[in-house]
């Protein structure tokens, strides 16, 4: 693995780890959070996978646009386009006041983002 890939790899786990951290939040719950770190997660996988396979990517979050460009080289992740554009949605509107996030909310961007985190180690060949 191409240590710029480690990187890579290393922000998404701690993303990961922050989403569960706000997920399992006993006192000052941050769900707007949690949804903001399983976008970020993704994210960040794959841009991993792009930089794995040198792939050039614009600095940009939006995860419809990035997995446009995996799709080349990993055409099977196109199943999650539908559930990757809810991610970015909830990225954007809960940092922002007028919407918030509930624990349901929270509940399905960790579901999204741990499917996505087992098939992007998968990929990069990163098995725990």
């Amino acid at each position: 693995m191409k240590p710029l890939t480690r990187e890579w790899v290393e922000k998404a786990e701690n993303d990961w780890g922050s989403l569960r951290r706000e997920i399992r939040a006993r006192k000052n719950q941050n769900y707007d959070a949690a949804c903001f770190f399983a976008q970020q997660c993704v994210e960040k996988y794959i841009k991993a996978r792009l930089v794995e396979a040198n792939v050039y990517f614009k600095k940009v979050h939006d995860l419809s646009y990035l997995l446009g460009l995996a799709a080349e080289i990993e055409p099977l992740w196109m199943s999650y386009e539908q559930e990757f554009r809810l991610l970015t949605d909830y990225a954007v509107e809960f940092r922002y006041p007028g919407a918030s996030a509930d624990l349901e909310l929270a509940r399905i961007a960790l579901k999204i983002c741990q499917s996505f985190r087992k098939t992007a180690r998968q990929s990069l060949a990163i098995y725990d």
